[in-house]
């Protein structure tokens, strides 16, 4: 199983300590860009692909742990465009 395969299903499994950085890493090995609208866009951020597809979430804070609701957003997003 090759690090990218685990890191997929890391994700898939929902750990309750899954990190924000994490997410980001695995993101961007999917082909997505991170997007935020400067100093002003508080911890909104985007995640784009070559496809114009978006992910949108909030940075954690203060924490770096990713709620389980998005994770379960994400994984179903990253399913419907058979990246997962």
């Amino acid at each position: 199983m090759s690090k990218l395969e685990k890191e997929i299903e890391r994700l898939k499994s929902k750990p309750k300590d899954y990190t924000y950085n994490e997410l980001k890493t695995l993101l961007n090995k999917l082909g997505f860009l991170e997007y935020n609208k400067g100093k002003t866009s508080g911890s909104g951020v985007k995640f784009i692909d070559k496809y114009n597809r978006k992910i949108e979430l909030h940075k954690p804070h203060p924490s770096n742990i990713i709620k389980s609701y998005k994770m379960v957003d994400i994984i179903k997003k990253l399913e419907e465009w058979r990246i997962l």
